[in-house]
């Protein structure tokens, strides 16, 4: 069926032939007829990794095929999402090892992102907690796949955007918790220096990120609001709690219905809300107990908040740099805030180590995720930047990306060469493609 495609970034759009199936003989049936195809789950990547003139979606095929609730082992279909995964797993005393900062993700999409979350410096990415998987390759061939047995293809698969096949069944090993509370503690820090020396106090705690006011200047450049937290004790609950500690959240959502102008986003009303973000939290530090919803998708509670940035959309841009690089974050924060190009959504995080992956995003250092909408001069900015992340030994995100030069892919992924053979091996005739993957070259 075609349709207009976007990804939540909305940019960029396209039309696109969208294939569906529920079945493996459907699968086979569109692998066999298709010219050329991209894999797509729920569409929650910001960029263009999952747009194509023909996609593959995988919302229809969404079984769990088994959990092993004494062991933590979850089984499932590709298409199967995170919120529909935590469903299942959390009044059983399992939450998700690894989850971005949204929950309406398709496990396929986790792997193929190679997704991190608030915890990398203790859990690393969610490919890291794969038992095994099963792929379909370009010419119909099914293989599984783990770190041991087709280890080239399972390495290539983790964080390499679809590349290497349709993923069709993934088992993955899931983390016990004693609630389905989060015990959390919110630290407002004057400054980015004083943000870098709190990771280093709290990072000793499993789930840490911090928001930045990417505005400030002088004393108060890079002030922030730093999150900690941990899966809270049933003696740390209250009453209420305690009563129902593996209890699933109230669903409460609120639903953005229209795209807002592209005059409501500007240097004033990001600053009129950082200062209100920031000056919310009246003390120091607030320690509280609350769900796991608002601890790791906050904004899931705001259906299409995607839509606050106009119908041009916006990207990501996402980084990390090593640790020993921090005048790279001054550097990358001055620059926005001379020009202007500020950001609601400025997070902060730490990696942990992580051997040298082929493909996947994260490496030891500080990773900045910011969103700027669609506009006049962005795009220029935003090359500006790349060669920042660049002097200082960083990379970015391709999960994320709509637009970078092959050159900067190249730079910032030093095995990409091995990443492009394994595509090669399994994917010869590049009929598994993206317009992100011919952009960077990758199936050209």
């Amino acid at each position: 069926m075609k349709k207009v495609i976007a990804n939540w970034g909305n940019y960029p759009a396209m039309e696109s032939d969208e294939q569906l199936f529920s079945y493996d003989e459907q699968l086979q049936e569109i692998i066999r007829t298709s010219p050329h195809f991209i894999p797509r789950g729920n569409g929650r990547c910001y960029g263009d990794a999952s747009l194509a003139g023909e996609t593959v979606n995988t919302l229809k095929y969404d079984k769990i095929l088994s959990f092993d609730t004494a062991n933590g082992i979850f089984e499932c279909q590709s298409g199967l999402t995170l919120d529909q995964i935590l469903e299942v797993i959390v009044p059983k005393g399992w939450f998700l090892p690894v989850t971005p900062g949204t929950k309406f993700i398709t496990v396929g999409g986790a792997i193929g992102s190679d997704v991190h979350g608030k915890n990398h410096h203790v859990d690393g990415t969610f490919g890291q907690h794969v038992v095994d998987m099963d792929i379909i390759l370009a010419d119909g061939k099914q293989v599984t796949c783990s770190p041991t047995d087709h280890a080239d293809l399972f390495e290539a698969t983790c964080g390499g955007m679809g590349l290497t096949g349709m993923i069709t069944r993934i088992k993955f090993k899931l983390k016990k918790i004693p609630s389905s509370y989060i015990k959390q503690k919110q630290i407002k820090a004057a400054n980015l220096d004083e943000l870098i020396r709190l990771f280093e106090e709290y990072k000793h705690f499993t789930y840490s990120m911090a928001w930045i006011d990417c505005l400030q200047k002088g004393n108060s450049f890079g002030r922030g609001i730093m999150t900690i937290g941990e899966f809270a004790k049933p003696e740390e609950l209250n009453e209420k709690q305690r009563s129902a500690p593996l209890a699933l959240p109230k669903k409460k959502a609120i639903t953005i219905p229209f795209n807002f102008p592209s005059w409501s986003l500007n240097t004033l009303t990001v600053k009129a809300f950082n200062f209100l973000y920031y000056n919310k939290n009246v003390k120091k530090e607030i320690s509280n107990v609350v769900t796991y919803e608002p601890f790791f998708y906050p904004l899931d509670a705001l259906l299409h908040w995607n839509r606050c940035y106009g119908k041009k959309g916006f990207v990501q841009y996402q980084f990390v740099l090593p640790l020993e690089a921090k005048e790279g974050l001054v550097d990358i924060l001055r620059r926005i805030g001379a020009k202007g190009m500020g950001s609601f959504l400025v997070v902060l995080k730490v990696f942990g180590k992580q051997e040298n992956s082929l493909i996947s995003f994260p490496f030891e250092g500080y990773t900045l995720a910011l969103d700027f909408p669609v506009r006049k001069g962005l795009f220029e900015f935003l090359d500006e930047l790349d060669q920042v992340v660049l002097k200082y030994g960083g990379r970015l995100y391709m999960s994320k990306d709509a637009r970078m030069k092959p050159e900067m892919l190249e730079a910032g992924y030093p095995r990409l060469q091995e990443f492009k053979s394994i595509v090669q091996k399994y994917n010869p005739d590049g009929k598994i493609r993206s317009i992100q993957s011919d952009r960077l070259e990758l199936t050209k």
